[in-house]
């Protein structure tokens, strides 16, 4: 008997009731939020420091966009694919083992992203970080979600949004940093301490919570959706790839295109009529819920598609270093960490309709500013564009996502976590996919276009290749000849140059259209005030 009670006791620390750790403290569930938001902040700097990596990467392996594109494809591949899967994990082994797994998982592929040693065991280190970060992300919502009362939920969500506001603010700042300083393998190693603090503050802290209803795995649905984004993805990237000298019509593209729809039909059939589906696809019959996956659908297309286009923009076309580049993101998460709590806040007393259509007006104006960028484009023109961004992101996320879950059920969080978020970054992966196959077709007809301009008899080029070779001999010391090609070099350096930049304007004026459709179905939306006038009059 005595020896049954010590075993069940070393099975299970039971906490004391005066402890900040307990359960039913008043303090746990603020602890256990901050717990949250290291992981949250360790995702979220993943992405950003990538970001500003991504020409140095580019130069250290020799690649082209078409390549390079496949280390941001690669993460959000894997992460979408775990986001579904992360609920039924967390629902049969425990919300702390699965959200503990994922933070080693996101550890170990920062440690292996820093030692690869080509693009291609780079993008599979990507892949390990995303598994880890699509379990990260949806159970740290649910577990914030479940342990906050509704009344709470919207200050609460909106100061767990600081934590991806820190790292908006101090990745690109952070890596560039440690590009310009060091290498580009550091901004994956610098993941590895806030890693380690996380998995040290989930064992102390976190409490296990396991669902009293376990479902039976979705194999079915699991294989074709794994099927699906991947297929899908590697269609769209490679249609205007350099290797693809038959463009959209290549054979291999086509398949890759019917595949991908038969999985996804697959999927969705298999999702609505199988008795324990791995996504709960009826969840999207709920009214706020169904339209809020919408709106975070388009906004993914839209925004997180654009994102990535900046960086790219300053180091490429301006010459900015990584650390410069960097600099210019550290507002957008300062303004995102005020704007944040003040919107969860908000959403709590008032129509909660109004701070997420002023986050997407704050989005659309961003990706608009950006349609008019150049060569001789000002420094405080960028960062008015970055300042509205700040503000449309703190206003945007926590009551979006507050407005989401308002009507599902506690027992049904981890799973409508799960599908938000899957929702979202396949919205990101789709736009990263489009707008960078876009970039290159783009830039490919525009440096068509300017070369067609380009008349070797017509005065003004006579004129300007003069000019540009006087300046070649005073400065350079060249020798005639040799002026006169690099008077035509830096000619021809400077139309491409333009090309570039009119194909960066057209992916922003893209991602303003698209995330301005999301705008459309915010006015749908069930609000709380609407609801209580309903109840009266029943009444």
């Amino acid at each position: 008997m005595r020896g049954n009670l010590l075993l069940h006791n070393t099975r299970k620390f039971v906490r004391p009731r005066d402890s900040f750790f307990h359960p039913r403290h008043p303090a746990y569930k603020w602890f256990l939020l901050g717990n949250v938001m290291i992981g949250t902040f360790m995702a979220v700097l993943n992405a950003t420091i990538v970001n500003v990596g991504l020409p140095n990467i580019m130069a250290s392996f020799g690649v082209g966009l078409d390549k390079i594109e496949w280390v941001l494809t690669a993460y959000l591949l894997a992460l979408v694919v775990m986001l579904p899967t992360s609920g039924w994990l967390a629902d049969k082994f425990g919300y702390k083992k699965i959200y503990f797994l994922g933070l080693l998982l996101f550890t170990a592929g920062s440690m292996l992203c820093g030692i690869s040693g080509n693009e291609n065991m780079l993008i599979f280190s990507r892949v390990v970080q995303g598994l880890g970060g699509g379990m990260i992300q949806p159970l740290g919502m649910a577990i914030v979600t479940r342990e906050f009362p509704p009344e709470k939920r919207g200050i609460a969500l909106g100061f767990w949004a600081v934590s991806s506001a820190a790292s908006v603010s101090f990745g690109p700042l952070i890596g560039g940093y440690l590009v310009d300083n060091f290498n580009w393998q550091f901004i994956f190693d610098v993941n590895i301490p806030v890693g380690i603090a996380g998995l040290i503050a989930t064992f102390i802290i976190q409490e296990e919570y396991k669902s009293k209803k376990i479902r039976k795995f979705d194999t079915v649905g699991f294989i074709s959706v794994t099927i699906f984004f991947p297929v899908l993805l590697y269609a769209l990237s490679e249609g205007t790839a350099r290797s693809n000298s038959e463009g959209w019509s290549a054979p291999y593209i086509l398949a890759c295109f019917a595949i991908s729809i038969i999985a996804l039909a697959v999927f969705i059939t298999t999702e609505l009529t199988v008795k324990e589906p791995l996504v709960d696809l009826k969840l999207l019959a709920n009214h706020n819920f169904g339209i809020a996956n919408i709106v975070m659908l388009i906004f993914g297309l839209g925004v997180f598609g654009g994102v990535f286009l900046l960086p790219l923009y300053l180091q490429n076309a301006l010459g900015y270093t990584a650390l410069q580049s960097g600099v210019v993101f550290l507002p957008v998460g300062i303004i995102q960490g005020i704007a944040a709590p003040l919107a969860g806040i908000a959403s709590d007393k008032i129509n909660v309709k109004i701070p997420i259509i002023a986050g997407l007006v704050a989005f659309i104006a961003s990706f608009l500013l950006y349609t008019k960028l150049s060569f001789l484009t000002e420094h405080n023109y960028i960062m008015l564009s970055l300042y509205l961004r700040g503000i449309g992101m703190g206003l945007l996320f926590a009551p979006l996502s507050s407005i989401a879950i308002s009507e599902i059920s506690r027992f049904e969080m981890a799973q409508a976590s799960s599908l938000l978020n899957t929702i979202r970054q396949l919205g990101g992966s789709l736009g990263i996919a489009i707008l960078a196959t876009l970039l290159s077709s783009r830039v490919s007809f525009h440096a068509e276009t300017y070369g067609q301009s380009l008349q070797a008899n017509s005065e003004v080029y006579q004129t300007t290749t003069a000019h540009l070779r006087m300046y070649a001999e005073h400065h350079a010391g060249s020798p005639p000849i040799v002026a006169q090609k690099q008077g035509q070099y830096m000619l021809l350096s400077n139309v491409n140059n333009q090309a570039y930049i009119e194909a960066v304007n057209d992916d922003f004026m893209i991602a303003a259209l698209i995330t301005s459709l999301g705008i459309i179905p915010i006015f749908f939306l069930h609000t709380k005030k609407k609801k209580e006038s309903i109840k009266k009059k029943i009444q």
